[in-house]
């Protein structure tokens, strides 16, 4: 029987077989019932997204893992390298010690030898002299006024007292042992250097190369295969330093050479390491750079700085307690800029260097040790360090 034309349609039902163990139960799925395709599409696609945030977050992890491994073998040989120079330099010490002490004994027993020879020589002849009067004593009286002259003449000409063992003949064992351990680390100092700041690798920009001992950073001609952590700068060549500072005044000289391009200062922990950011306080970072030519305070706006002569190496102090951030011209001391803001964080020695042809260097003080009066030990004040003229 056809149903009339105005009548509703009937659902068609189309049969599925389920099998449930050994019997098939059919079922009636109406289309009106069945969810739409588009929502179905609309619920996979953010798992596919998440599903790919998961595979990219695992290739990070994998080459974090796999730059890890390479910075723990070059970080054990740059260990072993510098202890073995250590080494080296006490085996040099110790030879060279032991070479003096070598050098004493010879030349004293030398002078001891010779005075034993001089002693037995004086001995045999006092013997024969003595031996000769004694028998001039026994011969008759006539031949002993004969030869009596001649005797007082023997006794006249033997040798004289002998002198007593010189002083210092002795080994000076107190020169060679006294205060030995502080005198060769004393001699140490003038084999190693000191910096004040060292670069932090895991905040270099891949564009950046840095020198082993972390002093020393530049522009590369390429990038760098480094894993994309948290702390590393991109896209701009930039670097903190490995320190923060959270109290207290530090100080440090960079060489910048004739390079053409430098920004040099500070930053606060917290600085953007992602995105592209202004170098000014507005954005954590207090600093001067040499950019087209022209030396500039870096500030909103930027403001030109007046320098009389060029630059070769730049001076920065940090004074955190007094929110100070001065900046001058170490071959003569001129002040160039100096920035205040009250710091509430932790404060880093900041670099960033586009030019290829010059690399940035921190450049090492001098280390002097004083040993205080009536101290027992060297204590903490006890070591200053001068900058280099």
């Amino acid at each position: 029987m056809q149903a009339s034309p105005g009548a509703p349609r009937e659902a068609k039902r189309t049969p599925l077989r389920e099998s449930a163990g050994d019997k098939e139960v059919c079922l009636s799925v109406s289309p009106s019932r069945c969810p739409p395709q588009g929502e179905v599409m609309s619920a996979l696609r953010p798992l596919e997204e998440k599903q790919q945030a998961c595979r990219e977050v695992l290739s990070s992890c994998d080459q974090v893992a796999e730059h890890m491994g390479i910075q723990a073998k070059s970080t054990e040989k740059q260990i072993r390298e510098q202890f073995e120079k250590l080494r080296q330099f006490l085996r040099d010490e110790e030879e060279a010690r032991i070479a003096a002490l070598r050098e004493e004994e010879e030349q004293k027993s030398q002078v001891m030898k010779e005075k034993i020879e001089k002693m037995d020589k004086d001995i045999s002849s006092l013997s024969d002299t003595i031996q000769a009067i004694e028998q001039e004593l026994e011969a008759e009286d006539i031949l002993f006024l004969q030869e009596y002259e001649e005797t007082m003449k023997k006794a006249w000409n033997a040798p004289q007292s002998p002198e007593r063992v010189p002083e210092g003949v002795l080994i000076d064992v107190a020169k060679h042992v006294a205060n030995l351990k502080y005198r060769v680390w004393e001699k140490m100092l003038g084999t190693v250097q000191y910096t004040p700041v060292t670069l932090d690798p895991n905040t270099a920009s891949s564009s950046l190369v840095l020198s082993e001992d972390l002093t020393e950073g530049g522009h590369g001609n390429e990038r760098q295969e480094l894993p994309d952590n948290p702390e590393r700068f991109h896209p701009y060549a930039c670097v903190l330093g490995s320190e923060g500072f959270t109290a207290g005044r530090h100080s440090w000289e960079v060489e910048v050479g004739d390079s053409t391009n430098w920004t040099l200062g500070v930053a606060l922990g917290s600085v953007c390491r992602k995105e592209e950011f202004s170098a000014c306080p507005e954005e954590g970072v207090w600093c001067i750079s040499l950019r087209s030519g022209e030396y500039r305070v870096m500030a909103s706006p930027c403001a030109s700085l007046p320098v009389r002569k060029t630059l070769r190496r730049v001076r920065v102090e940090l004074d955190w307690d007094a929110g100070q951030v001065s900046f001058s011209d170490p071959a003569d001391g001129t002040p160039l800029h100096t920035f205040t803001h009250p710091f509430t964080e932790a404060v880093y020695p900041y670099f960033e260097s586009v030019c290829k042809r010059r690399r940035l260097r921190i450049l090492p003080e001098k280390v002097s040790v004083r040993a205080e009066e009536n101290q027992p030990r060297l204590s903490s004040e006890s070591y200053h360090c001068d900058s280099p003229a």
